[in-house]
């Protein structure tokens, strides 16, 4: 019988990186490539966990070539799961294909877009 892989940490995936501050003042995370459906429990994770620090959630877009609908929900899930246990969420990086979709879909009256 093969031996079962050991788990990978919650912090690092191939597309989903999770990145707090020495200050537990900021949670960075980051996705890489396609943000679809595919990602929906690796970017769940990412923000769970957050302690009681209250830190600002930031979402680098830097290396994310495409959203689709499904990653509009996964914000706005993690918009409403997170609630008042974080001083605020930014969408930060955004490529100008990524900027355009989030702007038709008015994200920037729910999100800091920086």
């Amino acid at each position: 019988k093969k031996k079962k892989k050991k788990k990978k940490k919650k912090e690092v995936s191939m597309n989903v990186s999770r990145d707090f501050s020495n200050d537990g003042k900021q949670l960075v995370i980051a996705i890489k490539g396609k943000f679809d459906f595919s990602l929906v429990q690796e970017f769940r994770q990412a923000y769970s966990h957050i302690g009681d620090s209250q830190p600002t959630v930031i979402i680098d877009l830097r290396e994310t070539d495409y959203l689709d609908s499904s990653a509009l929900g996964m914000l706005l899930n993690m918009r409403k799961s997170l609630g008042s246990s974080v001083k605020g969420i930014q969408l930060i990086n955004a490529k100008p294909d990524v900027r355009r979709i989030l702007d038709i879909s008015r994200f920037d009256k729910m999100f800091v877009i920086a």
